[in-house]
């Protein structure tokens, strides 16, 4: 995904703030419950910067690549009311900061919490060996009612990330009938997560969408970018990180759809504090209107 980069900063007190667009910064290592995203009109401090998100597979494994999506709501809602997901039921909106106050700035219900964040070697290291041992809360068994999809695709996390969201939230979202993801997801339904991404990655209706909203935005096109996005759901009352680069779900604990916002932002808090010297992060929340 295409990232419009913003400037994570300390600050004494929450405050709001306008749109944030793409620019980019210095990054101060923040206190845990005082983080926002501050935007380039906010803060001289930035100039503006346009990178992309979007690593799955080790570059050598690689087969298709597409070009990354913009992390922006206004792409994200077009894309995903283009493919079946009523306009004017859900959307996605930005979330200006992590703390207690700008969360609650956020449209409620939360459905699913997008993050991006740059990959790092570390991440690499990671990226499968200890991915079963991690994968579950305090030896809870993973739910089976989890959608998850592996991601096979280059550049298409952005894509991955909306079908997790979606996917995991179809009982509170009513699909268009006979548009594309009500087929899609219910083609998929009895598949494991590796059929899921072939039959992805052979679906050319979903890469015509994908190349459409590629188009739109504020920021170049660059298919060589080092940015990922990760999607969090709530189910069956935990919290669940989905990352096609995995071998399955990750989770994280107990949540429920009314903490869904509040336990996602502790868990990208803690993904930030990881990777200081970087002002690459992301965050948007998919709202039910």
């Amino acid at each position: 995904m295409r990232a419009r980069p913003w400037r994570v900063t300390t600050v004494p007190t929450p405050g709001g703030g306008a749109r944030a667009h793409g620019a980019g910064g210095s990054y101060t290592p923040p206190h845990p419950s005082c983080i926002r995203f501050a935007s380039h009109a906010a803060s001289p401090l930035l100039s503006p910067v346009a990178t992309r998100s979007a690593l799955p597979p080790p570059r050598a494994e690689m087969g298709k690549r597409w070009i990354p999506l913009e992390a922006n709501p206004d792409v994200m809602n077009q894309f995903m009311w283009g493919l079946g997901v009523p306009e004017g039921d859900v959307q996605f909106c930005d979330v200006y900061g992590l703390d207690d106050e700008l969360l609650a700035m956020v449209p409620q219900p939360v459905l699913a919490v997008l993050f991006l964040y740059p990959l790092t070697s570390l991440d690499e290291e990671k990226e499968e060996p200890g991915a079963s041992s991690a994968s579950t809360a305090e030896g809870k068994d993973l739910s089976k009612k989890v959608y998850f999809t592996k991601q096979t695709v280059g550049n298409a996390c952005g894509t991955v990330g909306v079908i997790h969201a979606i996917g995991n939230a179809t009982s509170q979202i009513k699909l268009v009938e006979g548009s594309y993801f009500e087929k899609f997801y219910k083609k998929t339904a009895d598949m494991d997560p590796v059929q899921r991404a072939a039959f992805l990655e052979e679906d050319d209706e979903m890469e015509d969408a994908h190349s459409v909203a590629a188009t739109a935005g504020d920021t170049d096109a660059n298919v060589d970018v080092n940015e990922h996005f990760v999607c969090f759901s709530c189910v069956d009352g935990e919290l669940y990180e989905l990352d096609g680069r995995k071998s399955e779900p990750i989770s994280h604990g107990p949540s429920s759809p009314e903490t869904l916002l509040q336990d996602a932002a502790k868990v990208i808090k803690a993904r930030i504090a990881e990777n200081p010297n970087s002002m690459n992060f992301n965050v948007m929340a998919l709202s039910k209107q």
